[in-house]
């Protein structure tokens, strides 16, 4: 088959940014691959794609494992076109580093960063021999500083951002643009929603991410002309003070 397609890694509640970028790129006549751990979530959020008359289907993924990334590049690639990669997985909690064990920091790594590398890695060996496509990362405002309490997620997302600019610099030249997007405010999505439920219930609507308004915005950097590439964007409410 010849239809373009986008590969999401990332995926989980149908309020979530993974979804709502899911659902742009499906809106824009691609083909998604939706890649995400959790089999009833990502099953859910393609039913929504294809009632909406859209192209997409689930594979579920541990971003964290090299054997579970190759096989779906390799089951994306094997019959449709990918031009566009979106790197979306990531954890994060609250912990005082005194508290903070050797094997919840490491796995927050290892789902922050180095499943980006991952599928960093497998999108600059699909691609770059083709000249083209688009590489996405999601990030946060601790891929630019570290918190209190945030030493793990921030250690990540720092990492995450490096692996983007080496990317770029390494492939933009060779036709593939990469770009790190840095979401510097909370989601109006589920993971809020559910996880601080009255942080979410106090603050005003114009203080939070639009998950589609950040969709739109990755649609946008794929389709940016290759003479004026973007490398980071910053994310943020208007009412964001920063």
């Amino acid at each position: 088959m010849s239809k373009r397609s986008a590969i999401v890694v990332g995926v989980g509640a149908e309020k979530g940014l993974g979804a709502a970028v899911s659902r742009k790129f499906a809106a824009e006549g691609y083909h998604v691959f939706v890649g995400g751990r959790t089999a009833a979530r990502i099953e859910q959020v393609v039913k929504t794609i294809r009632d909406s008359g859209g192209s997409a289907e689930a594979v579920v993924v541990d971003a964290t494992s090299e054997a579970d990334v190759i096989a779906l590049f390799d089951r994306a690639f094997a019959s449709y076109e990918p031009d566009a990669v979106i790197f979306n997985a990531g954890d994060n909690a609250r912990i005082d580093l005194r508290d903070l064990d050797a094997a919840t920091f490491e796995r927050m790594w290892r789902v922050g960063c180095f499943a980006g590398f991952l599928v960093g890695r497998e999108a600059a060996r699909r691609l770059v021999p083709l000249g083209r496509g688009t590489v996405l990362f999601t990030g946060a405002s601790a891929s630019l500083r570290g918190k209190g309490g945030f030493a793990q997620f921030a250690a990540a997302k720092a990492g995450l951002r490096m692996i983007s600019q080496s990317m770029a610099r390494d492939y933009g030249p060779l036709g593939l643009h990469v770009a790190h997007i840095v979401i510097d405010g909370g989601i109006d999505g589920a993971r809020l929603e559910q996880g601080q439920p009255e942080r979410y219930a106090k603050q005003a609507a114009d203080t939070l991410l639009d998950i589609s308004a950040i969709a739109d915005a990755y649609w946008y950097l794929h389709t940016q002309h290759r003479s004026a590439w973007t490398q980071e964007l910053d994310l943020r409410p208007g009412a964001e003070s920063f």
